[in-house]
């Protein structure tokens, strides 16, 4: 007999009942992980050497970063105005081909 008799229909007219389940094995109560071995004696984990300590970072210019920040402004805004410019040159020169 297969292991899928009990699944099947009985046949047509049988009042018979399926065949029965293999009954369910004891229970046996769970009694944990197995005990593991102690480590031997005087074993430490590895040490790491401690870091040494952050060094000094320079001291801060305050009128220097102000100044170099408002050269960057003036940069950025130039060449803004350079991409504009340009930008306005081409869209003339598309829009007279278009009229003329």
């Amino acid at each position: 007999m297969s292991d899928d008799a009990y699944w099947r229909r009985p046949p047509e007219g049988s009042a018979a009942d399926p065949v029965s389940p293999p009954a369910a094995p004891a229970s046996v109560p769970y009694t944990g992980a197995p005990r593991s071995a102690p480590p031997p004696h005087g074993w430490r984990p590895p040490v790491v050497d401690s870091p040494s300590p952050p060094r000094r970072l320079p001291e801060q210019d305050p009128e220097r970063i102000d100044r170099e920040e408002q050269a960057a402004t003036i940069l950025t805004r130039g060449v803004g105005l350079f991409a504009g410019a340009v930008m306005l040159v081409l869209l003339f020169i598309l829009c007279g081909r278009a009229l003329f």
